[in-house]
């Protein structure tokens, strides 16, 4: 019994107490989907990373993929994903739809699921990843595409150069 309570004071202690870590990076899937029209985004980012960028805009104690996340904390996330994560289909800015959020398996991050609908046909991709930047100055995105007949590529963005395009 002892080894139990032990083992989940460690775990909370790791989970609430645990230093910060020493990069700053973010991952996202581009995917495009001829069978359904759409452009599917999957973007990882860890948590005290993003609640430190929404603090800064104003939002503070949003308790992000937590029991306790505050009422308005997923309309503070999409404002912010809008503002710093831009696509263009075909060289067309396009508005997309949030669809949802989920922590990873670490708790350490949150997946946040992104599409564009009615895409019947992509010739080009542009976009701009800054999320996180104007937080930290050594924030990396990774950015993966996936476009038509598996066409695609990779990009690391990083201050400076946060945007690029690609044509299949």
């Amino acid at each position: 019994m002892l080894l139990i309570i032990y083992m989940k004071y460690l775990l909370i202690s790791f989970l609430f107490l645990a230093p910060p870590h020493d990069f700053h990076l973010s991952k996202c899937v581009i995917e495009y989907s001829a069978e359904d029209k759409a452009i599917q985004v999957s973007m990882q980012i860890f948590l005290d990373d993003l609640e430190e960028a929404l603090r800064r805009e104003g939002a503070d104690k949003l308790a992000l993929c937590t029991e306790k996340e505050a009422p308005d904390a997923e309309a503070h996330l999409i404002r912010y994903l809008q503002k710093h994560f831009i696509l263009e289909v075909d060289g067309q800015p396009t508005d997309y739809h949030f669809l949802g959020k989920e922590i990873s398996e670490d708790l350490l991050s949150a997946w946040c699921y992104i599409e564009i609908e009615n895409v019947t046909d992509l010739n080009a991709l542009g976009v701009t990843n800054n999320i996180l930047m104007e937080t930290f100055d050594d924030q990396q995105n990774i950015i993966n595409v996936k476009g038509p007949n598996n066409q695609g590529g990779m990009w690391l963005f990083k201050k400076g150069k946060s945007s690029d395009k690609v044509s299949f």
